[in-house]
C-alpha cells in the first residue's frame, strides 16, 4: 500500500502550483479581486456545500478570475490536496495501538479506497489541463471533460465506499469516529469539485 500512496503524492507534485503559499498569504483586495470573489460566490451557490466551497476557493481568487475552467481545476486541485491528507491520515491509523482486527480490516480496505480515488482525482486534474489548452476538436474537449466527470464521480464513490467497513454498533469507537470526521469533510468537497465540473460541461455541451 505505501508505494502506492508514495506514486500518488508524486503525482500531486504536479498540481501544487495552483496552491502556492503566495496565492493564499496575501489575498488582493483589488476590485478585480473583489469580482473574482463575487463570481467564486455565484458559482459555489451551484454547489450541494455552497459554504465550504468558498472556503476552499476564496483564496486563491486571482488565479481564478472569471474562467470557470481555472474554477474547475483549482476546486480538483484543492480536492486533491485534501483527499491526499486524508489518505495519509487514516493508513496511519492501521499502526494505531489497540486497534481491533475488524478495525484494522475496515481501516486498511478504507485506505484502498481513499488511494484509488486519489488515483481518479489526479487522472482527473490532467485531464483537465488537457482540456484548458487550444487547438482541440469540439468532439475531443467534450469526450476530455466526460473523462473528468467520470473520474471524480468515481473518486467520491470510493471515498463513500471508505465508510461501509464501519456500518453497525459494533464498528462504534473512536477509530470510526476520526475517520467519519475526515471522509465526510474530503466527500463533500470532492461532491462541490464535481459539480463546477459538471457545470463546466454543461455549459458547453449545449
Amino acid at each position: 500500500m505505501e508505494p502506492k500512496l508514495t506514486h500518488l503524492c508524486y503525482c500531486l507534485l504536479l498540481f501544487l502550483p495552483l496552491l502556492s503559499q503566495s496565492a493564499i498569504a496575501k489575498p488582493s483586495s483589488s476590485p478585480n479581486s473583489n469580482n473574482s470573489i463575487n463570481f467564486i460566490v455565484s458559482s459555489c451557490h451551484t454547489t450541494r456545500y455552497p459554504k465550504l466551497c468558498i472556503k476552499c476557493l476564496a483564496a486563491f481568487a486571482s488565479k481564478i478570475g472569471h474562467s470557470k475552467n481555472r474554477l474547475a481545476q483549482t476546486a480538483l486541485a484543492v480536492t486533491l490536496v485534501r483527499v491526499r491528507s486524508t489518505t495519509v491520515y487514516v493508513a496511519k491509523l492501521t499502526r494505531a495501538r489497540r486497534i481491533k482486527r475488524r478495525e484494522y480490516l475496515a481501516v486498511k480496505d478504507c485506505v484502498e479506497n481513499l488511494g484509488d480515488g486519489l488515483g481518479m482525482l489526479a487522472q482527473s486534474m490532467r485531464e483537465m489541463k488537457q482540456v484548458g489548452r487550444s487547438g482541440r476538436s469540439r468532439d475531443e474537449f467534450l469526450w476530455r471533460l466526460s473523462n473528468v466527470e467520470t473520474w471524480v464521480s468515481a473518486a467520491l464513490t470510493d471515498e463513500t465506499t471508505c465508510l461501509d467497513g464501519f456500518d453497525g454498533k459494533v464498528m462504534d469507537g473512536m477509530v470510526k469516529s476520526a475517520i467519519r470526521r475526515r471522509v465526510v469533510h474530503v466527500a463533500r468537497v470532492t461532491s462541490n469539485a464535481l459539480a463546477l465540473v459538471n457545470r463546466f460541461a454543461a455549459r458547453h455541451k449545449l
